[in-house]
């Protein structure tokens, strides 16, 4: 999970060094997933045509397209603010992720599991200081990316009770391909080969930071592995800096901590919980 989470924050970095440099974030998106799906060819020559095999296409169709904005808001969200920022903001994705079992899959939530998310989102104005500070555009785009990767994990809990992990990833690296291609085509514009090198690197990062962060969920628990997850921000932090030159205050801090200690409460409680009546 450490590795995954350094992997993770890199991949933030480079996109917001890519931003900085001129380049648009449909484009980013579209060459982050294509030189994905590149490095994950090696999997198709290992299972052949039969990893393109699943029974429930419609689902992954829904998965691409929440994928899809999550990725875009969150790249843009990055041309706007400092990566620290950005990450300490995602720490709301299993907030919404437990808000969406809520309203998808119809799970019950306890008042104290209520009580916490509550606590995380106040975790948000402390970062953002409404009143005090001006609730920018890359603020917004920040919070929608966060509640659309939570749509998409509530969406993947669903595909892996049918789909193996690595076959789940290919087929939706794979669509993902041409849906993001349609955005890019509107703002392409010629890249450097300095540009096109940092772009292989980001796809190569982006597998092994997701390929590490499902083996890490298969090893042990969750609420184990979410337990690292706020890994990402010093990573993003200490990458951010050296090579982009950023900080972020005591504030984005502060208001991470209270974010990623509501959602370790509740991944320990639901695991507790799981522990309890079987």
């Amino acid at each position: 999970m450490l590795v995954s989470c350094a992997f993770l924050a890199g991949v933030a970095v480079i996109g917001r060094y890519l931003a900085n440099a001129g380049v648009h974030p449909f484009q980013i998106v579209f060459l982050r997933v294509f030189f994905a799906f590149v490095t994950m060819m090696p999997l198709l020559a290992f299972r052949g045509v039969e990893i393109f095999h699943t029974d429930q296409p419609r689902i992954y169709i829904w998965r691409v397209i929440s994928a899809t904005i999550a990725m875009s808001t969150w790249f843009s969200a990055l041309a706007l603010l400092p990566v620290g920022e950005v990450t300490a903001i995602s720490f709301l994705t299993p907030i919404f992720a437990t808000i969406g079992a809520v309203l998808f899959l119809s799970e019950v939530i306890k008042v104290r599991r209520w009580i916490a998310m509550l606590i995380g989102i106040s975790g948000v104005f402390v970062i953002l200081r409404p009143g005090f500070e001006t609730l920018g555009a890359g603020a917004l785009l920040a919070i929608i990316s966060a509640f659309a990767m939570g749509v998409t994990s509530v969406i993947l809990k669903r595909m892996t009770v049918r789909d193996d992990p690595d076959k789940i990833v290919f087929i939706s690296t794979a669509l993902l391909v041409p849906i993001t291609l349609v955005a890019a085509l509107f703002v392409w514009a010629p890249l450097p080969m300095e540009h096109w090198l940092v772009l292989f690197g980001m796809g190569l990062i982006a597998t092994l930071g997701h390929l590490t962060l499902v083996r890490a969920f298969a090893a042990t628990e969750a609420s184990i592995v979410v337990g690292f997850d706020f890994a990402r921000l010093p990573f993003a932090v200490i990458f951010g800096y050296l090579v982009l030159g950023e900080l972020i205050d005591i504030w984005t801090w502060a208001g991470a901590g209270i974010i990623f200690a509501s959602t370790l409460y509740i991944a320990r409680r639901e695991a507790h919980l799981k522990r309890k009546f079987k």
